[in-house]
């Protein structure tokens, strides 16, 4: 079975499901049970939302976004649980623009949610600031940075189908 395109609704629906399940045993094994007992107990009463854009996306055959437009993915968090995972293209209602409004929007190029899919490490992409916080509270998000960091490797390790770029990048 073919893996979902990125940033479509299939593929939302599949980072849903990763962020229920968390982090896999491999990833959990290469760091201290209190590092994990410390994201548990932040997941546990998280209650916020992410609009986690990615900019320059090439175009998707049957989206209204257009190539190069920029698309967001809604993830909202509910004592614990993701209660809610959609994609918002440009214009739609469900566009953080249009009507949702996350706790959190943060904001990265194609190519470096490219390059998180193909194992380039999370903690990296937040520390070396190519994932920017562009709206929200910047001290009450780092309160939580290492439960974002895991969740932002749970969805870089969702299978993506990524669409290929026309002309120069």
């Amino acid at each position: 079975m073919a893996a979902p395109g990125f940033f479509t609704s299939e593929w939302a629906g599949a980072v849903r499901d990763a962020l229920t399940a968390g982090p896999s045993v491999q990833a959990r094994a290469g760091k201290l049970q209190m590092y994990w007992d410390f994201f548990e107990k932040i997941k546990g009463k998280y209650a916020s939302s992410w609009g986690l854009v990615c900019r320059d996306l090439p175009g998707r055959p049957g989206h209204p976004a257009q190539s190069g437009e920029a698309v967001s993915l809604f993830v909202e968090w509910g004592d614990g649980v993701v209660t809610g995972c959609q994609i918002a293209d440009p214009g739609d209602p469900g566009d953080p623009g249009a009507g949702i409004h996350a706790t959190y929007t943060l904001a990265m190029d194609y190519r470096d949610w490219k390059a998180l899919h193909e194992g380039y490490d999370a903690q990296r992409t937040v520390m070396y600031r190519k994932m920017l916080l562009t709206e929200g509270d910047l001290l009450e998000f780092f309160k939580s940075i290492y439960f974002f960091v895991e969740c932002l490797a749970v969805i870089g390790g969702v299978p993506a189908e990524y669409p290929e770029r026309i002309g120069p990048s």
